[in-house]
């Protein structure tokens, strides 16, 4: 697909020096990625409270974000093959519109076998849009400043877990249920709007032909591996055949994608030779392994603060802005550093710091200050911000503009496995810690138990980033 350059950002004269115009294309592509982001963030706080007012059980209730999460894995890896067909420009608008109508659909649902439905269309159009985002400004960018591209690109994932669980905490607390959903329509009516104004135009060319036996094989693959990671912390356990059966069957599927790939070559729906690029295969890896980092750990933090001391979803939400607030804080140094010295050593020392900043928690009691363990967050935050620029942004190091599709689609399939796997082992790991707990100090110490995991998980990612290419042109 060839793009029109008169439309597209110019390259400044100092090399240095990030394009006004991919400013404005970036802020255009963040205002609607939010309505992801924010939707994502919120829900995390409101299934038990929508468990309640549907008169539905936790098990039904949680599929209103497994399905959720099951659309978006299962639509990544088509992203490539949709942008080249449509364009774009075309592609962002259709997807927004496409989450915009689930949105609407979601907050007119009369119970939860309807919401879980309406999900899914909404998880489609989120699951488009999170590729697309970085694959259009990383086309825009022409391989240049990718930190500072990707400490921008990031905006919306560290504002999510600050504002989403306050804003989801303070409608349940207010108003309707349903609001949930309508907060997400400004952001895609303005991010609509200012795209048809911002997005360069895509010229048509010649439509390529979908990998259907790769589609066939790939998304029904994801989503099965994915949907298994989310049981494990059910009533089965992870010797269940919810468990056993979908994971087995996923994994046979992506087996049998990865030989058709090989025979494939550059038609099959990814191409599993990126691979070759160190620094797309290492940056995979340590995106899939900072789940536990990220993911697992955003999963156990306010479940301490609530099933151990006892506050609200509103409470918890607002105790873990100061994670949020440091990981914004080091996005825009990250990227500087990261452009200079390359993305090796800023990921070691982010890991580094991550993990130094995660051992408190293996301590924690019934009565550890808060006031502390909020500082504590904070510098956790700056870790974790600046580790997930560098390893993101590490993805697109080398590679051509026709293989960015392709190569953000893993990095963000890398992402939803990783983050499944991160929480559904952390989750294992705390029922099995806090079986038979009938106290609070009982409880914090099968916590306690969890976060000594989570540090592990985060160390062992030290060494791999050594794998990450390491200063520009050295």
């Amino acid at each position: 697909m060839k793009a029109d350059n008169t439309r597209l950002p110019s390259v400044a004269a100092d090399p240095d020096r990030i394009d006004p115009a991919l400013r404005r294309m970036t802020f255009t592509l963040i205002i609607g990625a939010l309505a992801v982001i924010f939707d994502t963030t919120i829900m995390s706080v409101a299934i038990d409270d929508l468990a309640g007012r549907m008169h539905a059980s936790l098990a039904t209730a949680q599929w209103v974000s497994t399905a959720y999460l099951l659309a978006l894995a299962t639509v990544m890896p088509a992203v490539g093959w949709l942008q080249a067909a449509l364009g774009g420009k075309r592609l962002w608008i259709a997807a927004l519109g496409l989450f915009l109508v689930g949105s609407l659909l979601c907050a007119t649902a009369w119970n939860a076998p309807s919401l879980i439905v309406f999900r899914v269309v909404q998880g489609f159009g989120g699951g488009i849009m999170m590729v697309l985002m970085t694959t259009l400004i990383m086309q825009a960018a022409k391989g240049r400043n990718i930190g500072r591209i990707m400490s921008l690109i990031t905006v919306p994932t560290a504002l999510g877990p600050v504002l989403g669980p306050v804003i989801g905490g303070a409608i349940l607390h207010l108003g309707d249920w349903r609001w949930i959903f309508l907060f997400n329509v400004p952001f895609c009516v303005v991010g609509a709007y200012l795209a048809a104004r911002n997005l360069p135009r895509d010229r048509p060319g010649p439509r390529p032909r979908l990998d259907v036996v790769g589609m066939l094989l790939l998304s029904p693959g994801i989503a099965a591996v994915i949907y298994a990671l989310t049981r494990i912390g059910g009533s089965e356990g992870p010797a269940g055949l919810t468990v056993g059966l979908p994971l087995v069957a996923g994994l046979a599927l992506l087996l049998g994608y990865l030989g058709w790939a090989l025979r494939r070559g550059p038609h099959a729906l990814i191409d599993v030779r990126l691979f070759r690029h160190r620094a797309l295969a290492s940056s995979s890896v340590l995106v899939f392994l900072s789940g536990a980092a990220l993911y697992g750990t955003m999963m156990l933090l306010p479940l301490y603060w609530q099933q151990v001391r006892g506050e609200d979803a509103l409470g918890a939400a607002l105790l873990l802005i100061p994670q949020g607030v440091g990981t914004l804080l080091s996005r825009s140094l990250a990227g500087r550093y990261m452009d200079r010295f390359g993305p090796r050593p800023v990921a070691i020392a982010a890991f580094a710091l991550t993990c130094v900043a995660t051992v408190p928690f293996g301590f924690v009691t019934a009565s550890t200050d808060n006031t502390a363990l909020m500082a504590v967050l904070f510098v956790r935050g700056i870790g974790l911000g600046a580790a997930m620029i560098t390893i993101m942004g590490a993805a697109f190091v080398g590679l051509k503009p026709e293989e960015i599709p392709q190569g953000s689609g893993i990095s963000r399939v890398a992402q939803q496995i990783g983050g499944s796997a991160g929480t559904a082992l952390l989750a294992v790991i705390l029922q099995r810690t806090s079986t038979g707990a009938r106290t609070p100090a009982a409880l914090a110490s099968g916590f306690g138990n969890a976060f000594w995991w989570a540090t592990a998980f985060t160390a062992a990612a030290i060494p791999l980033c050594l794998l990450l290419p390491g200063r520009p042109g050295g």
